[in-house]
């Protein structure tokens, strides 16, 4: 059969497998609002065993016929990019002469000079443009903070050791490879019962608790892998880096695990920096770190990391952008809800003014950073993108049950790769929670004042704790269980004055210890006043990138080799985020074309443009080739007409077509290219054409 037509089937399987994939996720979902039985799940389930074993045959049909691995295999594609990631000093894992440590990673020459490329483009699209406040925050934050913040508390995974060599494990990943290892053993095929048992607890591994997860891995008879060693219960394992603060050691720290808590904790210096004004966005970039226990898929899961995140300070009654119109017409591919649950399963692009006017985004300031995100991310804007191709972007919305209880609504900024889709940052609408949680925890008012054009009467929620009660049955506890009641938000107030009004206890947590009022200890209710203006807690929404994932997908995107010439790679970046922006060749080593080609690099340096002078002996043709292994957009090339008539060649890189160009106009050229100011096309119009080196 015609290799093309194989290549066909190949795809449309591979698309196949994707969209049997939402259609489990979806079921899963539906299953746990009860719209859904288990069989439904499990026949989903099945399908997507079947539909990827015709992958694996099709893939196979392919790779038979063409003799080599298929151009769409995935690992055969990323072997070859990280092998030039690697060969060229991107980056290479932390620590090599001993052995390395799994999740770290050295940034080498390129790979550093690409990072603070993307990260001085992501601070100009949304610092600048956006008239942001940038903070820079300690890493190492005191306890008490991600204790308000719930990462103490919640920020875990669960592990198991293996008992003879301590090595460590996630528990889920154990639980999953075993049960999907019974289902595909076809020597020793499971019963039918085993079977739907196996399909049913793989189906909600992640829903598992401690003890049913220990439960599971002792009926499933699982081993640690490397060892068949036998592994230790499940416990809780919490993902932050703790230390101690000080020479006494007695104040606990954790190295964060993200960025967005110094931020949180300014607000009210930031509000007053900022003239008591809502609304304004801050913004940090910095490393956190987070413990993985199963640290793998190279950049993309990482025990140290730089994220940007942005806290945008809103009124929650007025959650409009003043900018929304600038990106009202941008039509992004959007994963909704709808469409994730629906029969088709597919992305659409939507413009983002109708997705607001229609509720699919809850709200004009997160559409607005879901619009800003997508223009970031292609190849071109006003500053210049990091080169991600548009057709394989996309928003997702999370479903219900995968948001946590105070958001309104969360949308992830998805970049497909080899790995599948990848999530590279998430935008959500976090309400007041983060603010209230600090408040509360701090003592300290987190709040903005908004005056009114005229007095009005507005509800005013009163909350009142009986201080004489509180004080005879809770004694030294009483003050603080009264200060957490004040503190509570209007949803938690209001929530606990229904349960006492139907008799029932309500909990509250003060000073780290949970009491149970009773009706009678507090007095919660809305009265309604005349006033001239109010206090509020701001809501907030907040984009939160990973830098590292970001890159890792750009270094997929652009990868490529040349045509006729598998082992000529090449990475398409573009002339903003390219680790050098131009390389000079003298075409031969003579002096006076060594001499000008020194004279022209110092030229581009003044420009403020990485560059590199190359003069080693080698053809031109290789020359370019080294270069375009790591993504230098642009090469001068002196030879001896330059010392003639003082012009020389400019070379695109993807293209390879060239021009000749009068020195003394080629280093302002070469900027307004690289700031994307200028197209290659305009440059090729100007300037006369050069023919190409032979072994191009």
């Amino acid at each position: 059969m015609d290799a093309g037509v194989l290549e066909t089937a190949f795809l449309q399987a591979q698309e196949t497998v994707g969209r049997q994939g939402d259609i489990v996720r979806s079921l899963k979902a539906q299953l746990k609002d009860g719209k859904v039985e288990r069989s439904a799940v499990d026949e989903a389930i099945e399908m997507l065993k079947q539909v990827k074993i015709d992958l694996e045959r099709k893939q196979k049909a392919l790779e038979d016929a063409t003799g080599k691995t298929a151009s769409a295999n995935k690992e055969a594609f990323r072997s070859a990019m990280l092998n030039a990631l690697e060969r060229r000093l991107f980056f290479i894992p932390s620590f090599k002469i001993y052995g390395s440590v799994a999740g770290f990673y050295d940034y080498g020459p390129p790979g550093c000079a690409m990072k603070q490329n993307v990260t001085q483009t992501w601070r100009n699209h949304f610092i600048l443009e956006e008239n942001m406040l940038e903070l820079e925050c300690p890493a190492v934050t005191p306890e008490i903070v991600l204790k308000a913040s719930g990462h103490v508390e919640r920020f875990t995974d669960f592990m198991v050791t293996d008992v003879k060599t301590g090595d460590c494990h996630r528990a889920d990943h154990l639980l999953e490879g075993a049960l999907e290892a019974l289902l595909e053993d076809r020597k020793n095929p499971a019963s039918p019962e085993a079977a739907k048992a196996a399909r049913d607890l793989l189906a909600r591994v992640g829903e598992l608790g401690a003890e049913e997860l220990g439960a599971a891995l002792t009926q499933y008879g699982v081993k640690a892998p490397d060892t068949k060693n036998d592994i230790s219960a499940p416990f809780p394992f919490n993902l932050m880096f703790k230390t101690s603060i000080g020479p006494r050691g007695d104040l606990v720290g954790y190295l964060r695990p993200e960025t967005a808590q110094g931020i949180f904790v300014n607000f009210k210096d930031l509000l007053y920096y900022n003239g008591s004004k809502l609304p304004f966005a801050a913004a940090q970039i910095g490393n956190s770190y987070r413990n993985e226990i199963s640290p793998r898929a190279g950049l993309l899961r990482v025990r140290e990391f730089t994220q940007a995140e942005i806290e945008h300070f809103c009124n929650p009654a007025d959650k409009s952008h003043p900018k929304f119109q600038s990106v009202a017409e941008v039509a992004p591919l959007l994963y909704s809800r709808e469409l994730q649950m629906g029969d088709e399963k597919k992305p659409k692009r939507i413009p983002l003014g109708t997705a607001v006017a229609k509720g699919i985004i809850a709200n004009e300031t997160l559409a607005y950073f879901i619009g800003r995100t997508y223009l970031f991310a292609q190849r071109a804007s006003q500053w210049g993108g990091v080169g991600l191709n548009a057709d394989r972007v996309r928003f997702r919305q999370h479903l219900q049950h995968e948001m946590a209880h105070y958001a309104e609504d969360c949308w992830d900024f998805e970049v497909e790769c080899s790995y599948g889709w990848v999530e590279c940052a998430g935008l959500a609408d976090r309400s007041a929670y983060d603010l209230n949680a600090h408040a509360a925890m701090s003592k300290v008012e987190m709040s903005a004042y908004e005056r009114f054009a005229e007095p009005q009467e507005v509800d005013v929620l009163s909350i009142v704790p009986n201080k004489k009660e509180l004080g005879r049955l809770f004694k030294k506890d009483a003050k603080a269980i009264a200060d957490a009641l004040e503190a509570m938000s209007e949803c938690d107030a209001l929530e606990m004055a229904g349960k006492l009004a139907a008799g029932q206890a309500a909990g509250i947590k003060a000073d780290g210890q949970a009491f149970e009022m009773q009706p009678g200890f507090v007095e919660i209710k809305k009265q309604r006043k005349k006033m001239s203006g109010r206090n509020f807690t701001p809501a907030v929404i907040e984009p939160s990138f990973g830098i590292g994932r970001i890159l890792y997908c750009v270094f997929e995107h652009c990868f490529y080799t040349r045509e006729g010439d598998d082992q000529r790679s090449v990475f398409s970046f573009t002339p903003v985020t390219a680790p050098v922006k131009c390389t000079v060749f003298p075409l031969l080593q003579r002096a006076e074309l060594n001499e000008r080609a020194e004279a022209m690099s110092a030229a581009l340096t003044r420009e403020r443009l990485s560059n590199t002078v190359d003069t080693t002996g080698t053809t031109i043709g290789k020359r370019y080739a080294r270069t375009d292994e790591i993504g230098v957009p642009f090469a001068i090339t002196i030879d001896y007409q330059t010392v003639e008539d003082s012009t020389a060649t400019l070379r695109e890189r993807d293209s390879t077509a060239q021009v000749r160009v009068p020195l003394a106009e080629l280093p302002a050229l070469v900027r307004r290219l690289t700031d994307m100011e200028l197209s290659w096309q305009e440059v090729a119009a100007k300037y006369p054409a050069q023919a190409q080196a032979g072994d191009e």
